[in-house]
C-alpha cells in the first residue's frame, strides 16, 4: 500500500467516509463537493475516481500529487503489485479489493500524467479504447468474421497461444527476435522461465526432456530453490546476481541459435 505519510485520494475518501454520510453514488457529501467535477448523469464509481485523481492533481489540489511523474511513481507501482499478489496468494477477498484498487489508482495516476505531459497527451479513455482493440484483435476466434476462408478458430487454451505469436509479430513487425520485449528487469525466475520458453520456440533446447533435477511436487521445488539460496548465501555469493549472470549467457546462445538459423538459409541458396 501506499505510504501512509502521503496523501492519496483514497486514504481521504476513507478518512472522511467515517465522519460523513455516503450518498447514493457512495461518495461522502463533503468529498463529493471538494472534487468539483460534474458527476451528473449517473456516473459510474470509476468516473469517480478519475475525478478524484483530476482534482487532486489539479490547480489547488494535492502539491506531492501535482508534483509526481512517471519516473517517481515506479516505486510504487512496483510496490503495490507485490501487494496484490500477497492479497491473491492469502485469498483474503477484502485485500484483494483493496489492492486491486490500489494499482488501478497508479493506472490512473499515469494516464492523468501523460494527459498533461507535451507529447504523450493520452489519457484514460485512450488507454482503454487501445487495449479494446489490442484485446478485440488477439481474439480473432471469438470476435473475427468466423465464416471467412481465414477465419481462426480454437476450442483449447493451448490453440490460443499457437497463433498468439502470429498476431503478436503482426502488432509489432519490427521486432526480429524471440527476446524482443522481454522486460529484463522481471524477478529474476520469471525471466528464466520466459527465457527457457524462448529458448525451447528456437530448438535451443528441449524442454519435454527430463533435466538433471527431479521434483515431485511444488512444495519440493520450493524447498530445493530455497536450498540453494541458504547454500549461496552461506558461501558469500549472490544467488540473485548469479541467476541473472546465466540468464545473459543464455540470451546471447538463443541469439546466435537465430543467426545460424537466419544465415542457413542464405548458405543453402547460395550454394
Amino acid at each position: 500500500m501506499s505510504d501512509p505519510s502521503i496523501p492519496t485520494a483514497m486514504s481521504t475518501a476513507d478518512a472522511a467516509a467515517t465522519n460523513a454520510s455516503a450518498t447514493a453514488s457512495g461518495i461522502p457529501d463533503g468529498i463529493r463537493d471538494g472534487i468539483g467535477a460534474d458527476l451528473s448523469g449517473a456516473p459510474t464509481r470509476l468516473d469517480e475516481l478519475v475525478a478524484v485523481m483530476a482534482r487532486l492533481r489539479a490547480a489547488g489540489g494535492c502539491p506531492w500529487d501535482a508534483d509526481q511523474t512517471h519516473e517517481s511513481l515506479v516505486q510504487y507501482l512496483i510496490e503495490e503489485t507485490y501487494e496484490l499478489i500477497d492479497a491473491i496468494e492469502t485469498g483474503d477477498r477484502d485485500e484483494l479489493l483493496e489492492e486491486l484498487g490500489d494499482v488501478l489508482y497508479q493506472v490512473l495516476f499515469h494516464a492523468d500524467i501523460a494527459a498533461h505531459t507535451p507529447g504523450e497527451e493520452f489519457d484514460i479513455q485512450d488507454v482503454a479504447a487501445h487495449m479494446t482493440a489490442k484485446m478485440v484483435g488477439r481474439h480473432p476466434h471469438v470476435f473475427g468474421d468466423r465464416t471467412a476462408p481465414s477465419a481462426r478458430t480454437a476450442e483449447t487454451a493451448q490453440d490460443v497461444v499457437g497463433f498468439w505469436d502470429d498476431l503478436k509479430k503482426q502488432e509489432k513487425p519490427g521486432r526480429t527476435s524471440v527476446l524482443d520485449g522481454i522486460p529484463q528487469g522481471m524477478p529474476s525466475l520469471a525471466l528464466a522461465d520466459k527465457l527457457l520458453g524462448r529458448a525451447e520456440k528456437v530448438g535451443l533446447l528441449d524442454l519435454r526432456e527430463p533435466g538433471g533435477v527431479q521434483v515431485g511436487s511444488e512444495d519440493e521445488l520450493g524447498a530445493l530453490l530455497l536450498a540453494i539460496v541458504a547454500s549461496s548465501k552461506a558461501q558469500g555469493m549472490d544467488a540473485e546476481r548469479a541467476l541473472r549472470s546465466t540468464l545473459r549467457e543464455l540470451q546471447g546462445e538463443i541469439r546466435e541459435h537465430e543467426s545460424a538459423d537466419q544465415e542457413s538459409p542464405a548458405r543453402e541458396s547460395a550454394g
